[in-house]
């Protein structure tokens, strides 16, 4: 990105890209006021303009104080892993004494002797320990709302030296390790994406604030939001893509192929356009669009399509006995071995 190219956004739209003396005009103008963020050289996000200083100095005040930093900041443990396999992977977490993680229910594969297995309410992540049996109770009704459990499960190294559990994934696909911290410290995901994370990460719930993505985005209004400055591991189905969109990139996506993105992605649902594209087309009545600035994950096969082709390719019996597919005999093959009477 060249020092001159910033972006600005004001009311969900993009603007740009335009230089910096075009966004001190229009701060001078009236056109950009204060609630206005921009994205521009060196910036990780998207951020107030009265972040910069030279912006903030032409609405006539000292630049305002740089954002808080998001829930659960600082607070993750490190954790070391290694994946294994390809298409059918699992992650092997190597932990400290004293260290731990959280997973979801029915995630795990093996541990070590000296790891400890504790269930709890939410997420584990110690954001609620001083609110009582309310907040934790709060923070475990979230996950009701994104359909998972209200319980995690964390594992703890309570050894002397370092020890390690695994975790697998629920279907053929890819586990896909995400650092946090580098990604603004929050990652948005669709609600069954999430496999373990390093405790002290939040997982709670984002909203789609626009009716399009909530309706008809696959997903509902509600999406999983991941804080803090760790890792934390994604599943997805087939093969894994990661690509970074620059400021106002937008890229068109099936639905059901987007895994996660980072908070500066803007989400939306549009409608395929043509009858006969809607008739014959065979891919639904509408598509995500992600525009950048920020990272995405895409899978190349959702495990809906999966499971839809394996509803269809199923055999269904009639009068109550089976088909005898794959038999060259067929159903004369099921008299022969007993199969219908």
């Amino acid at each position: 990105m060249s020092e001159s190219t910033w972006y600005v956004a004001v009311g969900g739209q993009q603007q740009g890209p335009i230089s910096r003396e075009d966004i001190i005009a229009g701060i001078r103008g009236g056109r950009y006021g204060r609630d206005t963020h921009v994205y521009g050289p060196g910036m990780p996000n998207w951020l107030p303009i009265q972040s910069d200083g030279e912006f903030a100095a032409a609405f006539g005040g000292p630049a305002a104080a740089p954002p808080p930093p998001p829930i659960g900041r600082g607070r993750a443990h490190e954790i070391d892993f290694e994946l294994f396999g390809e298409d059918m992977q699992y992650l092997e977490i190597t932990l400290d004494p004293g260290e731990a993680c959280v997973a979801e229910a029915g995630a795990f594969m093996y541990m070590d002797p000296g790891i400890q297995m504790e269930t709890v309410f939410g997420d584990g992540s110690g954001q609620d320990a001083g609110s009582g049996f309310m907040g934790k109770l709060l923070s475990a009704g979230k996950r009701v709302i994104t359909g998972e459990s209200l319980f995690m499960t964390v594992f703890g190294n309570a050894a002397g030296t370092r020890q390690k559990v695994a975790f697998a994934s629920p279907y053929p696909g890819k586990i896909v390790p995400v650092d946090l911290k580098q990604h603004g410290g929050q990652v948005l995901c669709e609600k069954d994406a999430f496999l373990c994370a390093a405790k002290g990460i939040s997982v709670g719930i984002a909203f789609n604030r626009k009716l399009g993505a909530g309706l008809f985005g696959g997903e509902g209004f509600i999406l999983q939001k991941l804080e803090g400055d760790g890792l934390a591991f994604l599943h997805s189905g087939g093969t894994i893509l990661s690509r970074q969109l620059a400021p106002g990139e937008t890229l068109r996506v099936d639905t059901g192929c987007i895994v996660a993105f980072e908070t500066t992605v803007t989400y939306d649902i549009q409608m395929v356009k043509g009858v006969k594209s809607i008739i014959f087309g065979g891919e639904g009545l509408f598509y995500a669009t992600l525009t950048g600035p920020g990272r995405i994950w895409l899978q190349s096969l959702p495990f809906s399509r999966l499971a839809k082709k394996v509803i269809a390719a199923v055999p269904r019996p009639t009068g109550g006995g089976s088909v005898g597919e794959g038999s060259v005999l067929g159903g004369l093959g099921g008299l022969i071995m007993g199969g219908d009477r």
